[in-house]
């Protein structure tokens, strides 16, 4: 290190002063020490400072100068280290201190709140510092209360009575209480010690409740009564219902409602009560409830108030209000909608508050929309199924599209609902028409080696509301065709008037996504002269608008709308004919977006109406196909290269639907006339000359011409066979030289050379060569024949390429070509296995394992390789040596050690699969002899990580089958050093070792946790043969591993671990034969 600048103390000397413990702490230090480290010094005095506050924060005596640190220092951001190192105590170590420190800890923490709590003025300056306080406060309660603070609630809520600020921070703590209990319980506490605190809390809860409501009765202040109905709102969602609706908290929040500084809290703490689904017993509470708050609702925001434009001009608080209204009124209507229909007055009430939601709807927030449209997607669904007869197995879920609307029930029920709800509806369509989300899109983009690819946008927020949306107006849609069809041509109309002037074209887009939306859910006949005037109208439009863009969007437009349709466009071949032939028009217009609209739509139609375009016509001369191949060139001249793939893939689905070979044979071959000459011509001069396939333009060039291959052979299937034949061995030729090229230019260019534009542009040859070839194999329907015929060519070419590359010029696709070929052709290939593991495994997992960064695409399909060869042939792995064993065991702890999620799931899945392969074979014993404690111990690690969370159902799933095999008969030798003392009878089973290898590897992983804490845990996953039991057993463990536990919570511990294990046994008694004679309590008289 540095010497230390302008005279200071070098880090290792303030350390050591600030850890002698003979010596009074030097506050003034440590305050000099935390400025250094906020302070806007040097980078390196910085660092030094870090150094030495992590130095005193990890020292396990550092929390007994807590107390000086809190009252001698100056500086706020010192105070909180102080706390800092104090809660770290709290949370791992405060089952190690000895009592009388725990109870001055603790009472020194009581002190100084209600210190400070008392103070008014300090309670507001020292705001943050004390919420800091009241979370330590709160991590000792959720170690000791109530079995060693059993007086706490009684004591907190009688000195809450004395002051108000006291009060006040006496709530905020009652508060986190309950959400570290009922909330975040789950990864912080075992399941008994969260079970001991919820009923601790509800034994209590009267004194609480009581403060409570004296608060909200009697208190004059602003602050004390929003801090008590923010504690209120976290309890009322699990407090017994005897405090909610035997006392007068209803009656206390309607009253403080329509006061705007109580509004938004009491609003939140309304929609908890709302949001409760109880008995019956409740239902007229409810609907006072309800009835009171329209009414009060009425006086805040007369009907008809604009709230999307009041929301707009608000303050912060009139929006979470609108939100908070939101969340009330949807969370009531879902759990008591049935009580609101039962009165005529409670149904004018329960329309008015329809109609306010529908008015929030159309608030310009995200949020605020996501929570009217989630109830909307409940809601109407719920209409539906009362009001349409459907499967009773399905009720609400599915519904007949294209049928006609189903008749309604027989009883008034259904009729009744849809009467009363008929003007809601109504709104919902019109609010559904104007919102519509954009439905899933194609976008184009570059990929890593400059070639235009395209990509679907999926699993954005925008694709999952265009989902729902369209699920809620595919219901809406069969509750009344004619009103939405109605709806949606008068919106049309409206456009043409307005020509997008007013709005932009935004309106009419939303709508021809709704229009899209509802294909199928009218009856044919309604569709049929539905989507004629739609498309008639959008024509006019179009012919009326002037402006190349203009026309672009409706053009856009009209090809979306078309292709949502297929049924119609498949019944009126005339119609479908126009369309295919409108679009091939799209196709040379130049306007960004059209070109790509059109290809993709045509694409989308073919696939629906493929059989159309291959059989004869009536009216016509040939087959449409046939037509489209004649004018092949001229339709796709003014294409880009991404657009003629999307193009030829659409032809390959035409050709996959005639069902004649020989006339299949002969379009594919019309189709591929114009690439392969291309190609011929590129391979003749080829030969001629080799450094012609160096120039850009050729590489482009043969680039493309695969390209193609691959699209049609995607589209086409097996009858390919018959192109793919004419160029393989070419191609094969191809890659290998492009190879060659590769691996020189890296050589003499080092690394960087992989970088530049020559050798991305002959890498992308070799990738789309590979992706050609796989693509083959998983269409081919004879597995016997790429066996044969194609696999032994590109042994060497391609897999003896690999394996003699630079790794820089490896490329990834070659091994996820073998596994789509292992997968395909299965034990077919075994014989092989042998020569791809020798030519791709060491290599790559130098590559791999050398960091968790590099080559990402090379390590998840190294581990898909492997999984299809532990898959489909197993025997290659049993005949391997010890050596190659654990070359693949190591490479598959490696994965699973990993920090990217997918590759450490792969390996866990793979682990599995390997471990039930091997379990069922001959060569279980000698694999679970080298094997079985080194899996032990790296599940153990990873499980204990808080990086591997995610992997934590496989992780247990490993561990309950490993167990569970140590204690079958799969293992027929030792699993313990033989050779070492005591020798094969050191123990007396393979289940008794494991126990103590076990035992002994956590007590020494976690030297936290007590003995008999560890055995105790140890015997749960020997006994627990069930998978949801040992799970929770587990999620216990971890609960705990991080933290020494009392001698009360091991107790704990170790008691549901019995309960469990007995409850186990005892179920599996009743089961005849199933336990071990000798375990069988019986009658030894005889």
């Amino acid at each position: 290190m540095a010497a230390p600048a302008n005279g200071a103390a070098a880090p290792e000397t303030v350390t050591a002063k600030l850890l002698d413990f003979s010596a009074p702490l030097d506050v003034a230090l440590l305050d000099s020490t935390v400025n250094a480290f906020y302070g806007a010094g040097s980078n390196q005095e910085r660092m030094a400072a870090e150094a030495v506050l992590k130095a005193v924060q990890e020292h396990p005596e550092a929390w007994t100068r807590v107390d000086a640190i809190l009252e001698h220092s100056k500086n706020q951001q010192t105070k909180f280290f102080g706390l800092q190192v104090l809660e770290s105590v709290v949370r791992t170590r405060w089952g190690a201190l000895p009592d009388a420190q725990r109870e001055g800890i603790k009472t020194y923490c009581s002190n100084l709140i209600i210190k400070i709590s008392t103070d008014e003025k300090a309670f507001r300056s020292e705001k943050t510092f004390l919420s800091k306080l009241n979370l330590v406060l709160v991590d000792i309660l959720k170690q000791d209360w109530p079995h060693k603070w059993p007086s706490f609630i009684p004591d907190i809520v009688g000195a809450s009575r004395t002051n108000e600020t006291l009060c006040e921070n006496s709530m905020a703590i009652l508060r986190l209480l309950s959400e570290e209990v009922f909330d975040f319980s789950k990864d912080s506490l075992t399941m008994a010690k969260t079970k001991e605190l919820k009923s601790s809390f509800n034994d209590q809860f009267a004194a609480v409740h009581e403060l409570c409501l004296m608060v909200l009765n009697s208190s004059q202040k602003p602050d004390l009564i929003r801090a008590t109905l923010a504690t209120l709102h976290a309890f009322l969602s699990w407090v017994p219902l005897g405090y909610i609706f035997e006392s007068n908290v209803i009656e206390v929040l309607l009253r403080l409602f329509p006061q705007p500084v109580f509004r938004n809290i009491a609003l939140q703490c309304l929609a908890e009560i709302a949001a409760l689904q109880v008995g019956p017993e409740y239902n007229a509470h409810f609907a006072n409830l309800y009835k009171f708050f329209v009414a009060q609702l009425a006086a805040l925001m007369p009907p008809g108030t604009n709230i999307p434009e009041a929301y707009s001009r608000g303050s912060d608080e009139d929006q979470a209000f609108v939100q908070n209204l939101a969340i009330f009124l949807t969370a009531f209507f879902r759990a008591h909608l049935g009580v609101l229909e039962t009165s005529e007055e409670l149904r004018a009430a329960l329309v008015q508050g329809l109609d306010t939601l529908v008015a929030i709807s159309y608030v310009d927030d995200d949020e605020v929309f996501k929570i009217c449209l989630e109830y909307w997607n409940f809601f109407v669904p719920d209409v539906y199924s009362s009001v349409c007869t459907i499967e009773p197995t399905s009720a609400a879920v599915q519904f007949s599209f294209g049928g006609a609307a189903a008749a309604p029930p027989p009883a008034g029920g259904g009729v009744a609902r849809k009467a009363l709800y008929q003007k809601t509806l109504t709104q919902l369509r019109a609010l559904m028409i104007a919102r519509m989300a954009k439905p899933e899109e194609v976008i184009v983009v570059e990929d890593e080696n400059g070639n235009v690819v395209r990509e679907t946008m999926k699993d954005t927020d925008v694709l999952a509301r265009y989902k729902t949306m369209h699920e809620t107006l595919v219901y809406l849609s069969h509750l009344d065709h004619d009103d939405t069809e109605h709806q949606m041509l008068d919106k049309l109309r409206l456009q043409a008037q307005l020509n997008g002037r007013e709005l932009g074209w935004a309106p009419l887009n939303r709508l021809c996504w709704a229009i899209g939306s509802i294909s199928g859910s009218m009856v044919e006949e309604q569709e049929n002269r539905f989507l004629v005037t739609v498309i008639r109208d959008l024509l006019n439009l179009c012919e009326v608008t002037r402006g190349k863009d203009n026309k672009a969007v409706i053009a856009s437009n009209i090809m979306y709308v078309v292709g949502q349709y297929p049924r119609f466009l498949r019944n009126h071949w005339k119609f479908l004919k126009t369309v295919v032939n409108k679009l091939f028009e799209f196709m040379h217009e130049t306007h960004p977006g059209v070109q790509d609209m059109a290809c993709e739509t045509f694409l989308k139609i073919v696939s629906k109406c493929k059989r159309k375009f291959v059989i004869m016509q009536v009216g016509e001369s040939e087959p449409f196909i046939s037509e489209l191949l004649s004018g092949l060139t001229a339709t796709i001249q003014d294409l880009e290269t991404h657009q003629i793939h999307m193009f030829y893939e659409a032809v390959g689905l035409m050709i996959s639907a005639d069902t004649e070979p020989k006339r299949r044979d002969e379009y594919l071959q019309r189709l591929m006339g114009p690439p392969n000459a291309t190609w011929q011509q590129i391979i003749e001069q080829a030969k001629q000359n080799v450094e012609v396939l160096k120039q850009a333009e050729v590489i482009r060039n043969v680039q493309n011409i695969l390209q193609t291959n691959v699209s049609v052979c995607s589209s086409l299937g097996h009858p390919f066979i018959t192109q793919f034949n004419l160029i393989f061995l070419d191609v094969l030729a191809v890659y290998k030289m492009y190879s060659e090229l590769i691996s020189g230019a890296i050589a003499t260019g080092g690394p960087h050379a992989s970088k530049t534009t020559a050798v991305k542009l002959m890498r992308s040859v070799k990738k789309v060569t590979l992706r050609l070839i796989e693509t083959l194999v998983d269409k081919c329907e004879d597995a016997e024949m790429v066996a044969a015929q194609y696999v032994p060519a590109m042994m060497d070419p391609i897999l003896g390429d690999y394996a003699r590359n630079n790794p820089d010029a490896r490329d990834a696709e070659v091994l996820s070509m073998f596994s789509v070929i292992i997968n395909r052709l299965r034990g077919g290939m075994e014989a092989e296995v042998p020569r791809i593991f020798g030519a791709v495994f060491e290599c790559t997992l130098q590559m791999i394992t050398r960091n968790f960064e590099d080559y990402p695409e090379h390590r998840l399909q190294f581990f898909s390789l492997l999984r299809a060869i532990t898959n489909h042939c197993s025997p290659t792995l049993f005949a391997m040596s010890q050596t190659q064993l654990k070359l693949v065991i190591d490479s598959i702890v490696w994965a699973f050690r990993h920090t990217e999620r997918n590759i450490a799931d792969t390996g866990l899945n793979l682990l599995h699969e390997l471990l039930v392969m091997f379990t069922g074979s001959p060569a279980a014993t000698p694999f679970y002899q080298a094997f079985y404690t080194q899996l032990v111990q790296e599940i153990f690690a990873v499980m204990t990580d808080t990086f591997h969370k995610p992997g934590f159902k496989l992780q247990t799933r490993i561990l309950h089958h490993l167990f569970a095999v140590a204690q079958g008969d799969v293992i027929k030798a030792p699993l313990w050093d033989v050779s070492a003392p005591g020798g094969a009878a050191a123990y007396p089973s393979n289940a008794a070792y494991v126990q103590q290898y076990v035992t002994n590897l956590l007590a020494t992983s976690f030297p936290n946790l007590r003995p008999q804490q560890v055995q105790a845990t140890v015997l749960g996953m020997m006994e627990l043969r069930e998978f949801p039991t040992f799970r929770q057993l587990l999620r216990d463990f971890l609960a705990q591993s991080n933290q020494f536990a009392d001698q009360n919570n091991a107790d704990l511990f170790s008691e549901e671990v019995a309960a469990q294990a007995e409850a186990e046994r005892q179920k599996l008694a009743k089961v005849p034969g199933m336990l071990n004679p000798y375990e069988n309590d019986m009658d030894n008289s005889d």
